[in-house]
């Protein structure tokens, strides 16, 4: 196994949200930052105030690449990124490295960073320890159910369980329907996907249908013309074919902790107060 390395700052900033909030999270937390921080007055510098215009940016940035509002976990974790900014950049006016950098908050950010990755050693880890790391992530790793399916979208004046039931029925004789709608094709879906769209029950009751029958399901939002077109089982993967993915998840897992366990350190030095929460 070769030598455990540290992550770059820029590997650290790009990978510390490992749950499914995605990439564009983190983005979205930099650039809330740092055009908030830039147009804010402060006062004592030891002093973070998250007041409501910093989680109004954070709806923001998470709403013009989501299309939709975040839940309260996803919002934290943008206030959580925006505090680590906000200490690091602190940190780096103390250390007096905005000089010739004023206005440049990314670049002070990433100088503190540096410094305080620097400092810091990934711990040993032997086969039996990085077998146990997978086991207890192995959610992660297993192939999940893929299906592939059809939705027939109509009017929603005329979704109701009559209507959709007389609307497959001509489907299925191969006669044209009496209402008309729209097809959405979805290829190759993984099954959480279709979890979060649709709901657990629905993939359910997706998975039982028989292929190329058109069928009226019910989903969270309401019921659904759907038909089934193909359905690839999930598996579960041996920590032998992804022990090389696996170490270096745990690389840049392991990095991103103790880098965030570094930054609550120094956030200590600093009084924290959440004004925004409840505006």
């Amino acid at each position: 196994m070769e030598s455990p390395t540290q992550a770059t700052p820029a590997t650290w900033l790009q990978r510390t949200l490992r749950e499914p909030l995605t990439h564009f999270i983190v983005l979205g937390a930099l650039i809330f930052a740092a055009d908030y921080v830039l147009l804010s007055v402060r006062g004592d510098p030891r002093d973070i105030v998250i007041t409501k215009e910093t989680y109004d940016q954070a709806r923001g940035a998470f709403l013009a690449g989501m299309k939709r509002e975040p839940s309260a976990a996803e919002l934290k974790v943008l206030t959580d990124r925006w505090v680590d900014n906000e200490v690091l950049f602190r940190e780096g006016l103390a250390l007096g490295m905005d000089r010739g950098d004023q206005a440049m908050k990314d670049r002070v950010i990433f100088k503190v960073l540096t410094a305080t990755q620097s400092g810091l050693a990934l711990p040993k880890i032997d086969e039996a320890g990085l077998r146990q790391w997978f086991e207890s992530r192995r959610d992660q790793y297993d192939l999940p159910t893929r299906v592939s399916f059809e939705e027939a979208v109509l009017a929603a004046s005329d979704s109701t369980p009559e209507k959709l039931k007389k609307f497959v029925a001509a489907l299925n004789a191969q006669q044209a329907p009496e209402l008309e709608g729209s097809l959405r094709i979805f290829k190759d879906r993984p099954r959480p996907t279709v979890d979060q769209s649709y709901g657990a029950a629905f993939a359910d009751a997706l998975e039982k249908q028989t292929m190329g029958t058109w069928v009226v399901l019910e989903s969270k939002e309401g019921y659904r013309a759907i038909r089934l077109i193909e359905l690839t089982p999930g598996r579960a993967v041996s920590y032998d074919e992804m022990r090389e993915r696996v170490y270096t998840d745990w690389k840049e897992i392991t990095s991103s902790d103790l880098t965030k366990n570094a930054i609550r350190e120094i956030a200590k030095k600093y009084r924290i107060r959440d004004e925004g929460k409840n505006s």
